[in-house]
């Protein structure tokens, strides 16, 4: 059977699960490690795999709060070339929050639309993580 071509798919999962073509670039997550930079900026033009690298990272490094979800996400990536690397970066898998925004929802008609979208998405990924907060006052 064919695998599909992943057009217009930018979720790392979807591709991994639903078996379409994938180039592994999780390699990404070792140079990141390695570089250890304060900020890292990753330009490139448009339809290059930018947001599809984004999701790729925060499937890594999220810490979802729930250990079942934390091990689904790490079974993404058995197979990938990360998983083969020696040096400690399958460690960093599910340790961290991760706040996952993107401008794209900002393009809207008028500044104050945008501005109404860009604060949802902010409370939106506030409101999936609150567990580290809740588990923090806990302390977990």
């Amino acid at each position: 059977m064919k695998k599909a071509l992943p057009i217009g798919v930018d979720n790392f999962a979807k591709i991994i699960r639903d078996g379409y073509y994938y180039i592994d670039k999780t390699m990404l997550i070792k140079e990141l490690l390695d570089l250890k930079g304060e900020v890292n900026l990753i330009t490139r033009p448009r339809r290059f795999g930018k947001t599809l690298n984004l999701s790729m990272l925060r499937y890594f490094f999220e810490d979802t709060g729930d250990e079942e979800r934390n091990g689904q996400n790490r079974a993404l990536f058995q197979g990938l070339k990360i998983m083969e690397t020696d040096g400690g970066y399958t460690e960093q898998m599910g340790r961290y929050p991760v706040i996952n925004l993107t401008l794209k929802s900002a393009e809207q008609p008028t500044f104050a639309s945008a501005h109404r979208k860009l604060k949802r998405e902010i409370s939106e990924e506030f409101m999936r993580h609150r567990y580290v907060l809740e588990s923090d006052k806990l302390g977990r």
